[in-house]
């Protein structure tokens, strides 16, 4: 009789020497997509619970280091065993695990990612992709290298708003654009009410590994709830990337998407932040973009700004009426005969000529699509979904340079993807990667 290792490693063997899909190598014998989750509450219970809905995926473990956490996935699912370390469970449940889900603190990201892909595992995790642009093209290479089904845990690509923006612009109905200004409303820092390291260091309670919830980062005592476990982890740089970070790869991915962009900024400036210091990020700051043009916008380059904290660009040089207010959080298209305001999950608008009024007409509706469910779609026919970690890299990578040009305000830094490397400001090169705690150092892609 075979045994499902045996079926695993002759089905790796076969897809190897006949360049078969990588869904082959996973596929399990009952046809479903056994899955392990990796983060169990907040988004990972909210990423585990709509995975969930998909009648053919089957989640046989899961893991969070804070066991307080796991209420709801031993709900889903009471017979699948729950760890404290994914590495544990890799090494005790791998030949029953197909693909996972990262839904961890952002410094985790490539750690966890990286291992799971090298295994041979199918991935779906959490934007922005990794913590630093180092790890994001690792990330991307390791895909590649192991030829997993992969997608990045920004759902609201698929949604039929996003969606709708993207086929109105490439249907040219504000024509080619000439100009984008994004926006979000929330601030770099506020979840863990702290701009410094807290004072107290209470003991770490005997359902928390602690050690594997720093992971990469620099070692720090635990903190009270709220400080950095559960949530306000966003809000230090250590661990997390802020409201650029949070925000940037569900909002500037229509921007990417609709215009065709290829790759990250070549040029980047942070005009302005306030109420940042070397632990946690500005509350607030402005973030100008420049990058190549495509056959979807006017001239060579394309100037992208990013704001946040509550700043918004202006109408000015728009077809938007002075008096129409924009959205809390979105983009603002302006094309060469009309300007679209694409609300971050919202029903995008357009305004043409000098009227003033959306034209409803101008819209081209499109479908709405689950992103979980073509991500599953996708590890059990084989083909990648768009999404995937090669695109996921790239606007990664570019949110994470305007996390670096925080750090030099008023300075104009001139970015070389394809050596990731800085040209003209070797201090900021420090901040292209990151200095790995001993035990969880990340190893180049080979």
């Amino acid at each position: 009789m075979t045994t499902r290792r045996q079926f695993v490693k002759t089905s790796a063997a076969l897809s190897t020497l006949f360049a078969a899909p990588a869904f082959v190598r996973g596929q399990n014998l009952n046809s479903k997509l056994q899955i392990a989750s990796i983060g169990s509450d907040g988004k990972g219970w909210s990423d585990t619970k709509e995975m969930a809905t998909h009648d053919k995926l089957e989640h046989v473990a899961f893991c969070d280091v804070d066991l307080n956490r796991t209420a709801n996935v031993r709900k889903l699912r009471p017979d699948a065993p729950v760890f404290q370390d994914y590495r544990e469970m890799l090494a005790a449940q791998g030949d029953k695990i197909d693909a996972v889900t990262v839904s961890t603190p952002d410094h985790m990201h490539a750690y966890i990612t990286l291992d799971a892909m090298r295994q041979g595992k199918h991935v779906y995790c959490q934007k922005p992709l990794t913590h630093n642009i180092w790890e994001s093209r690792q990330v991307k290479l390791q895909a590649q290298k192991s030829g997993v089904i992969t997608r990045l845990g920004n759902q609201i690509h698929s949604h039929e708003y996003y969606r709708t923006a993207v086929q109105t612009i490439q249907a040219g109905k504000i024509g080619k654009v000439t100009r984008v200004h994004s926006w979000v409303g929330t601030t770099g820092h506020g979840k863990s009410g702290y701009i410094d390291r807290p004072k107290t260091t209470p003991a770490v309670p005997d359902t928390m590994a602690w050690d594997n919830w720093i992971g990469v980062a620099p070692m720090r005592p635990f903190a009270d709830p709220g400080v950095y476990h559960p949530f306000g982890w966003r809000d230090w740089q250590d661990f997390g990337n802020g409201a650029l970070g949070d925000f940037g790869c569900h909002i500037l991915d229509p921007v990417y998407t609709a215009l065709k962009l290829t790759g990250p900024s070549d040029d980047i400036q942070c005009s302005g932040h306030t109420g940042m210091n070397d632990e946690v990020w500005a509350a607030q700051g402005t973030i100008h973009f420049s990058v190549p043009g495509t056959e979807y916008t006017v001239g060579d380059r394309l100037k992208i700004t990013w704001y946040d904290g509550g700043l918004k660009p202006n109408t000015k040089g728009s077809h938007v009426p002075s008096t129409r207010a924009l959205p809390s959080s979105g983009s603002m298209f302006i094309g060469e005969t009309g300007t679209m305001i694409l609300p971050h999950v919202g029903a995008p608008t357009v305004y043409l000529g000098t009227a003033g009024e959306p034209d409803d007409a101008a819209i081209v509706k499109a479908d709405n699509q689950n992103h979980y469910h073509g991500w599953v779609d996708g590890c059990l026919s084989g083909k990648q979904p768009s999404d995937g970690f090669d695109y996921g890299s790239m606007l990664t990578e570019a949110v994470l340079l305007g996390n670096i040009a925080v750090r030099f305000k008023q300075e104009t830094l001139k970015w070389d993807s394809a050596n990731l490397k800085f040209t003209n400001h070797e201090e900021a090169n420090r901040w292209v990667t990151r200095d790995y705690r001993e035990g969880w150092e990340i190893k180049p892609v080979a």
